[in-house]
Formats: C-alpha cells, sequence, structure tokens
C-alpha cells in the first residue's frame, strides 16, 4: 500500500538547532514526507529529498514592511507565493500539511485557506510567544488557530499557552520531542574525589536559557571547589556578555566556551562532565521553553540535570526523584543544591539513574514518531 505524501513546510531547512526537526523527519516511516522551504541551510549536515525551495517573491521585503511596520500586523504571503506554494503541494501529491512553528503558519494563512487539504501546526516553545502583545498578531493567531485541523504542542505548559490565544482545547495534541536513545547511551559516571567537578550547559546563548544564572551558581560552588570547570556550548548574542560576567565573578579560568558542537563532539563532552545545568527562565518578551533537547539528551546519558521548575521542564523531571529543580533566576538556590549534592554523590547516581529512565519511558525517539503518524491519520480522516 502506497505511504501518504505528507508535506512538511519549514521557513529555513535547517538551522543547527532545529536537529529535533530533522530526526524526527527522517525517523517517519508509516507516511512519505516531502520538504517544503524557502531557504537551505546546512545541507551537510541536514541532508533530505525530496526537497522543494519556494522562494518569497520579489516584493516580499517591501510586503513585510508595510505590514510589520505601519500596519503592525502579520503579512500575509501574496497570492502569488499562495499559488506557488500550492503547485508545490500538489506536486507532491500531498495529502497533508504539517507547517513547523506557529509564528511562520500566521503568515500562511492564504495558503490554509486555499488548500481544500487538511493542515497541523507545531509549536515548538518560543513560537507561542512571538507578538501576542500586538493584537493584530493574537487576533491572527488564533485564527490560523481556528483554520488547521490539528495543534501539536511538545508540553502541557504549551497546550495551556495556546488555549489561552484561542485555540479549542479538543484541537490539541502533545506531541514530545523524541530522542534516538541509542545516540545517547546510559553511562555511569565516576565523581571526582579530588573536587574537579566538571559541569556542561548546552543550549542557544539566549536569555531564557538562564545563562547568567548557571555562572553565578557555579562561581559559588567554585569558591568551595575551586578545581571545577564549567563548559557552555553553545553560540549566540550573549556570548560576549557571558564572557564578561564570568571575568567580572572571577570564574574566567573555569569556563570554557566550546561554541555550536557536533553531535559526536557534544556527547564526548557529556561523556566527561559530571553534571548538566539548565536553569531556564522566562525571557522579558515572555520567550519560555518547551522541554529542552539537549536536557534530555543529557538525562538520557545518564548526567543528573539540575533545572528550573520553568516550562514544559517539569514534566520530564520530578523534582528530587528524576532530576533537581529550583525558581527561576534563583542562583543562590541552584548553588545550594549544587554542593548539596556533590557531597552526597550517591545522590547524584540515583537521580541520573531516575533520570534516564524517565526518558526511555517519555521521550524516546521511536515511540513519539509512531504517535506524530497517528495523529497525521487523525487529520486526515
Amino acid at each position: 500500500m502506497e505511504r501518504p505524501v505528507v508535506a512538511c513546510y519549514c521557513a529555513t531547512f535547517l538551522k543547527p538547532e532545529m536537529l529535533h526537526i530533522y530526526r524526527q523527519l527522517t525517523a517517519l516511516e508509516r507516511v512519505r514526507p516531502i520538504v517544503i522551504a524557502r531557504k537551505r541551510e546546512n545541507e551537510a549536515h541536514f541532508p533530505f529529498a525530496p526537497l522543494q525551495l519556494v522562494r518569497h517573491s520579489s516584493l516580499h521585503f517591501l510586503r513585510r514592511l508595510w505590514f510589520k511596520d505601519i500596519c503592525r500586523a502579520p503579512w500575509p504571503i501574496s497570492p502569488n507565493e499562495r499559488d506557488r506554494l500550492r503547485h508545490a503541494l500538489d506536486q507532491g501529491p500531498a495529502q497533508l500539511l504539517h507547517i513547523y512553528f506557529g509564528h511562520i503558519a500566521v503568515h500562511l494563512q492564504p495558503l490554509i485557506d486555499a488548500w481544500p487539504r487538511p493542515c497541523v501546526v507545531s509549536f515548538h516553545g518560543a513560537d507561542v510567544q512571538v507578538d501576542m502583545d500586538k493584537p493584530a498578531y493574537r487576533a491572527a493567531t488564533a485564527r490560523m488557530l481556528e483554520s488547521v485541523r490539528l495543534v501539536l504542542v511538545r508540553s502541557r505548559s504549551l497546550r495551556d499557552a495556546v488555549i489561552r490565544i484561542g485555540c479549542p482545547e479538543e484541537k490539541i495534541r502533545i506531541q514530545r520531542t523524541g530522542i534516538p536513545l541509542n545516540e545517547f547511551p546510559f553511562r555511569r559516571r565516576t565523581w571526582p574525589a579530588n573536587g574537579a567537578w566538571r559541569f556542561v550547559q548546552a543550549s542557544r546563548l539566549i536569555e531564557k536559557k538562564g545563562l547568567a544564572t548557571s555562572l553565578r551558581a557555579f562561581a559559588k560552588f567554585a569558591a568551595r571547589f575551586p578545581q571545577s570547570h564549567f563548559a557552555l556550548a553553545g553560540d549566540g548574542p550573549l556570548r560576549e556578555q557571558l564572557q564578561t560576567l564570568a571575568g567580572e565573578l572571577g570564574v574566567a579560568d573555569k569556563i570554557s566556551f566550546p561554541g555550536f558542537l557536533e553531535q559526536s563532539e557534544l556527547r564526548a563532552l557529556f561523556d566527561r562532565s559530571h553534571i548538566f545545568l539548565h536553569p531556564s527562565e522566562t525571557g522579558v518578551d515572555g520567550n519560555q521553553e518547551g522541554v529542552p533537547n539537549a536536557m534530555l539528551e543529557a538525562m538520557a546519558s545518564g548526567l543528573p540535570v539540575f533545572a528550573t521548575a520553568h516550562g514544559g521542564i517539569p514534566e520530564a523531571i520530578e523534582n528530587g526523584v528524576s532530576g533537581i529543580l529550583v525558581a527561576e533566576g534563583d542562583a543562590a538556590a541552584l548553588a545550594a543544591k549544587l554542593l548539596e549534592y556533590a557531597n552526597a554523590p550517591e545522590r547524584l547516581a540515583e537521580i541520573a539513574h531516575r533520570g534516564a529512565e524517565a526518558i526511555a519511558e517519555n521521550f524516546d525517539q521511536a515511540k513519539n514518531v509512531r504517535k506524530l503518524e497517528d495523529f497525521y491519520f487523525e487529520a486526515m480522516r
């Protein structure tokens, strides 16, 4: 029996931080995915076919300027773009359109209205808050949510957020990020007898990742364990600011910024580390996490995770059982927990085991991709 074709729209295929999308697409078995994108990046890292590029029209910049800056409303794609996207769908021939990221789907409203087949949209975290303080954007998002067949979210906290925007609850399905467990096998850690603790955080260097809180907590920890080290893997606009803060805290010599790492390099960093930090916090613009992928990978690999009761994180971590959670922005509380567990490393081993078990139970990629396929078939009925 021929598999139904699902067209996956991702405006940029793919940014480095979108590995979870690539994993999801390439693991689909019961449907045949095709990709439609505006531009392609990192092709060597994310090979995929068939992929069709449908670029913006020549007047896109002016349309975007008019709607965003003058009308203060989301710009809808032009009739010409709508028709070219519809042609790409018909060439598939696609039976379903999956639009990645809610704030992108808003601009595709003319296509959603014109295409006779069902559409689903997925929210991944920050996209649920983009421009929601502007009435026109909020109204356009509510309309888009009304137009699509199903709305996929990565956590219960995101489900609640889209309900507040106006999405009917019966349309929402929780579609968790899947982790390929075979790529992050559990490894028992040997805790340092000489106090040379190795911390790691892997994320984009942006506000909601709580990196300043991580540095402040680590500085307090390093005052007690001066041989400790902290690697902040990733890149982003806060890099220089974080390096300055490390200097002000007196721990610049104990901090490294290895930049964005390939998966093999990241796994190697996990393997030589003892504790993973991820004290996420809500940004000034309301930006928040779903469930951070790197945190899930760290848990699967056997790293005990110290994080915050933020966004979807408590859906992956039971405080004191499969990880440690403190309040957002509370560096003192985070440092206190780190010191407490460093002095009782047998408790670290317990939460490391429980964390890996939680990932295997709830975030296994194979299970979650099968669930995604179920949602596709539901939407196509």
